[in-house]
């Protein structure tokens, strides 16, 4: 017996190691946002000051990782292996749903995860233990801390609506004073400005970053609480002080130094503070097995009473914690993929936005447009001017080929480090439970609301983001409690077989989901376009009109011939899939009409007629997939709604149409995959060939219908697609027509 919760235990450590790197992936957007939005100063230094407070924070940590000080439920009425089957159900719940979040970008709280995981795996084992004693449903109080239960749910509600009101307002303030033109003022607010951050900074690492470290002792902390109004003031006038003089005589960007200060300080209380998140069950769980070990009691009959008592952690687990946390802020693509969500929402700039605007958000943005018009109108006209001129972001003129600008700037990300530090602060002090994850993430969006990133260009799609990711909070609750109560009862009676079953599934959906976000993030490099600011001469318009035509084309060759081929086969599930494939590629040509714009503003005044080739160019591949769209969604239509397969004659007919498509479309990507533009006219010479092929077909169905046997709705199918089709080749040959001319004019002007 004792063998068997030797390989839970070096399981559930193997699970801890997983946890911390999809945990660190999901939380760096903490400490890394504003740092990384701003670009204060390289991704590699961010990246350096990140490590150094998350080493910090791991290695000093004071390692007391006892799970049950959290109060989710009560380990004294719990045996042992009822225990171990609570951690185990926690931890798969734990790495999957993370991985789950890591995977689609978006931020949630590690926080809030496991303690709803703990709280549904231990309502579920008490449950069993209920129906198997007294059939007393109201006697679950005595196993679980619901006042605790109440009192997250309250804080993670509350924590929102703060956090979001108060970067907003502090934000608001902080334009008004310095507003975008903010580097002359800075030499006579700076010094103010850089001393209440630094201050809160400094009050912050206190309060959050230093309470949890190791040497640090209770009458240190105690002394930091019984004196913190004595602090704040002290700390203000030094830093205000220290402020003047590195901006007076070592001419240092005060905006600067407070966000690294800021994303170190962050940095050193995740590590701190969430380091229970990722290895607080596994250590729990080690520390049930020695009380077990030691008592000479059986397995069912121990009761886990000593697990509510505090047994520091081994310092050699947290340097591997934390060496496991640093090396996964340099190497998870995923970290970055949610870094980056965080950042986009936020940003100042205009660009393509990863949120399609929804009923809500439209309605909000709609009715917050009429209430901030009324607003305006009580306003005098003089002052709303002068607001207005403080809120006006300096213009520039992009030339030559210039690396991004920030998504927002340095007044913004010193705010969003402030104030999250000032709010964690609070929310410590007074002993509220609150994610450092929700009061980043919203000071950030109430920062940029207030900067007025979410203009109305943008407003719809951002709001829409912000909801998915609070909506993917409530998400995050609510599946950790059902995952870990599911896996609890299927671990309670599968024993180790079902545990064994359920790690193999999580190690298939880690690696799986490490796999496709990977390929996925080869396809976006792959196709990633030039800079809208970039595209200047007739040779990089040609070279990406090119690509465009290629990867399109590519994608369209694909689409056809499976749907033909799953047509045939009267293959459900694979027409849904690439109907699902064809909307990618309809994203994909509005992205590329989306970002008109700027192509048109890169181009020199004189060249007109490439912004109107171009328009027209990104017109013919929009009819070119909309006839793919047609041709695939009505073929899945037809086999979803069981109608007759299409003639064997039929189907014949258009593989023929394939197999020249086939031919036609491999020659044209070959043709600009290469650049070997001399062979458009040999393309655009098979045209007439196509459309008469097509034609005939049409021709031979009509007969077909007045002497044999023919459905209606499959008339209607096979007469649409053969029309498609058509309308297809006319569309890609009119391309090319297109940019043969093109192609000609522009070499006869070089």
């Amino acid at each position: 017996m004792q063998d068997v919760y030797l390989i839970i235990l070096g399981l559930l450590f193997i699970l801890a190691i997983t946890d911390l790197v999809v945990g660190v992936s999901n939380d760096a957007i903490n400490f890394l946002n504003s740092a990384v939005g701003s670009k204060a100063v390289s991704l590699r230094s961010i990246l350096i000051i990140a490590s150094l407070g998350v080493a910090v924070g791991a290695i000093f940590s004071s390692g007391l990782m006892e799970v049950a000080r959290k109060g989710i439920f009560l380990p004294q009425e719990f045996y042992f292996e009822e225990i171990m089957v609570i951690f185990m159900a926690v931890m798969l719940t734990d790495v999957l749903l993370l991985d789950f979040f890591n995977s689609l970008g978006l931020p949630t709280s590690t926080t809030v995860s496991i303690m709803f995981e703990l709280l549904g795996a231990a309502v579920s084992i008490a449950l069993i233990k209920i129906f198997k004693t007294t059939n007393d449903v109201s006697s679950l109080v005595d196993f679980i801390n619901v006042d605790k239960a109440s009192e997250v749910i309250f804080g993670i509600l509350l924590a929102i609506v703060i956090a979001f009101v108060a970067g907003a307002v502090v934000q608001y303030f902080s334009r008004l004073v310095l507003s975008f033109k903010y580097e002359r003022k800075l030499k006579y607010t700076g010094a103010i400005f850089g001393g209440v951050s630094l201050a809160a900074i400094f009050y912050f690492i206190l309060i959050k970053g230093l309470n949890s470290l190791a040497f640090v002792s209770d009458h240190f902390v105690e002394d930091v609480h019984n004196n913190r109004i004595q602090i704040i003031i002290f700390s203000l006038i030094g830093f205000t002080i220290l402020s003047k003089l590195l901006i007076s005589f070592f001419r240092v960007n005060i905006l600067k130094l407070i966000v690294m200060v800021g994303t170190f300080a962050l940095a050193l209380a995740f590590a701190g503070n969430d380091l229970v998140n990722f290895i607080g069950v596994p250590i729990a769980a080690w520390q049930s097995y020695e009380i077990w070990s030691a008592s000479g009691v059986a397995a069912s009959e121990l009761l886990m009473s000593d697990l509510a008592g505090s047994v520091p952690t081994p310092e050699v687990v947290l340097i591997f914690a934390g060496g496991v946390m640093v090396l996964t802020i340099w190497l998870s693509d995923k970290a970055k993929s949610v870094v980056d969500t965080g950042v986009k929402l936020s940003r100042q700039n205009e660009g393509s936005e990863r949120f399609g605007a929804n009923y809500l958000s439209r309605t909000i943005v709609r009715y917050s447009m009429m209430f901030g018009s009324a607003v305006s109108e009580v306003i005098p006209k003089k002052i709303r001017k002068r607001i207005d001129a403080q809120f006006e972001t300096p213009k520039t003129k992009t030339t030559g080929r210039e690396i991004a600008p920030p998504a927002f700037d340095l007044v913004r990300a010193s705010v969003n480090l402030v104030v999250a530090s000032i709010l964690i602060s609070m929310g410590t002090n007074l002993q509220l439970p609150l994610s450092t994850t929700y009061v980043t993430f919203m000071v950030a969006m109430g920062t940029s609301l207030a900067d007025r990133a979410w203009n109305q260009e943008s407003a719809v799609y951002r709001v829409a983001g912000v909801l998915n990711v609070i909506g993917g909070w409530f998400v995050t609750a609510f599946v950790a409690f059902l995952g870990a109560a599911l896996f609890a009862v299927i671990i309670y009676f599968g024993g180790l077989i079902a545990i064994a079953v359920l790690v193999c599934i999580t190690a298939f959906v880690i690696v799986r989901n490490t796999l496709s976000h990977a390929k996925k993030s080869k396809a976006n490099k792959l196709q990633k376009r030039y800079k809208r600011t970039d595209i200047i001469t007739i040779n990089e318009i040609t070279a990406e009109s090119s690509v465009n035509i290629s990867q399109v084309i590519s994608g369209i060759k694909k689409r056809y011939t499976k749907t033909v081929d799953n047509l045939g086969y009267h293959d459900l599930g694979k027409l849904k899939k690439n109907n699902k494939k064809v909307g990618e590629l309809e994203s994909e040509v509005d992205e590329l009409k989306g970002n008109i714009y700027y192509f048109i503003k890169s181009l020199d005044e004189d060249s007109v007629e490439a912004s109107r080739f171009y328009i027209h160019l990104l017109n013919y591949l929009q009819e070119m997939v909309n006839s793919t769209r047609y041709i695939t969604r009505n073929s899945f239509d037809h086999v979803n709604n069981n109608h007759k397969n299409l003639k064997f004659n039929q189907i014949r007919d258009l593989k023929k149409i394939d197999k020249k498509l086939q031919e036609l479309f491999s020659e044209i990507k070959y043709t600009f995959d290469e650049h070997d533009f001399e062979r458009l006219d040999d393309i655009l010479a098979e045209k007439q060939q196509l459309l008469d092929m097509v034609s005939e077909m049409i021709e031979k169905q009509i007969k077909r219908i007045r002497t044999s046997e023919s459905s209606p709705k499959n008339t209607k199918l096979y007469f649409g697609l053969l029309l498609e089709s058509k309308d297809l080749i006319s569309s890609t040959l009119n391309l090319i027509q297109l940019f043969r001319e093109f192609y000609a004019e522009a070499k006869s002007t070089l």
